[in-house]
């Protein structure tokens, strides 16, 4: 598909997204207008706040679109009238309806941090961390109507270390989408770039991350426990709650040994806490209280007195059934 003149609108929110509109931007690419989720209230102040995308693009003086939806007239048409050759989409937030799929010349581009078919959905980056995939990737698609079911254009894999976590993930995967998008758009002019159904096996959906998800489940397996707290770093970031106190458990690493009732502090040391798990324990070595900031455990272990024999809660909230990207979560990929 070789188009001409590359008028672009860019739709964008979080700071993965800004990376890539920074890359198309440096390219030379002419983005006629920029379309991102509305201020909203944001921090402990709760101050209303631009999205990263909404502030990048006002610093480079393009004009920044917030609409709450795109599926009224009004929007629409006033889409339309910007007569893009294609749209660039990155977490956005908001479904688009055909209407605004079918409006660019040449269709809409998704940069999609998964390997597609896997991980489709919202949250592809977490769910492949608490997986324990050993890699991921981003994909460039051709959007339609379906829910990340369009036609891949590139695609490149990214192994997912031991330490990752999703932020740390999202950091490298933000940089390889803004190059990825910049060279899809160079091959479409050229009219060397064909996209390619993707494979009918391997799908796998990725479901938002809710902050009912931080409570740790005490009785799964170390490993699971240890991915996730990489996976909700840093958000909703895994909690769980001792003497009545709730913490964050920000890092840790599973122990190499250790048995005991699931929650149960068995070791104390100023390398990590050792809590038991239903199997294997894990090292818990990263701890935060309520309005305090994140501390190393010797750190926190300064003001706080902990025991072994002391158990962590197995709260309702841990152990109530999870929807879509449950601990049921498809097989790892190699």
């Amino acid at each position: 598909m070789a188009i001409g003149a590359r008028r672009i609108v860019f739709m964008g929110t979080p700071a993965f997204a800004a990376v890539a509109l920074k890359a198309i931007l440096d390219a030379g690419h002419d983005v006629a207008a920029v379309y991102s989720q509305p201020p909203r209230p944001k921090g402990r102040g709760m101050d209303v706040q631009k999205s990263p995308v909404h502030e990048l693009a006002e610093e480079r003086g393009i004009a920044v679109r917030t609409p709450v939806s795109l599926k009224d007239d009004e929007a629409i048409s006033a889409f339309q009238a910007l007569g893009a050759d294609f749209a660039v989409v990155a977490a956005y937030g908001l479904i688009l309806p055909a209407s605004i799929l079918d409006a660019p010349r040449h269709g809409c581009l998704n940069i999609h941090a998964s390997l597609l078919p896997r991980w489709r959905g919202a949250a592809p980056i977490q769910r492949a961390i608490e997986a324990g995939d050993r890699q991921t990737g981003i994909t460039i698609m051709q959007m339609d109507e379906g829910l990340d079911t369009g036609r891949m254009l590139l695609s490149q894999a990214v192994p997912i270390d031991d330490a990752d976590t999703s932020g740390s993930l999202q950091s490298r995967l933000a940089e390889l989408g803004g190059r990825l998008v910049v060279r899809a758009l160079a091959a479409l002019e050229a009219g060397t770039l064909v996209g390619q159904s993707q494979p009918a096996e391997g799908v796998t959906y990725a479901a938002k991350i809710a902050k009912a998800e931080a409570p740790i489940d005490w009785r799964l397996p170390a490993v699971v426990i240890e991915r996730r707290l990489r996976a909700f770093d840093p958000f909703p970031g895994a909690s769980a709650t001792l003497g009545g106190e709730t913490l964050k458990c920000w890092r840790g690493r599973v122990a190499p040994s250790g048995t005991g009732a699931p929650g149960e502090v068995l070791a104390v040391e100023a390398s990590g806490l050792r809590v038991a798990c239903g199997e294997g324990a894990l090292d818990l070595t990263e701890l935060q209280r309520a309005g305090g900031r994140r501390l190393p455990v010797r750190e926190f272990l300064q003001r706080d007195r902990i025991e072994p024999g002391m158990r962590f809660e197995l709260s309702a909230a841990a152990m109530a059934p999870r929807e879509a990207g449950s601990s049921e979560l498809p097989p790892a990929t190699l």
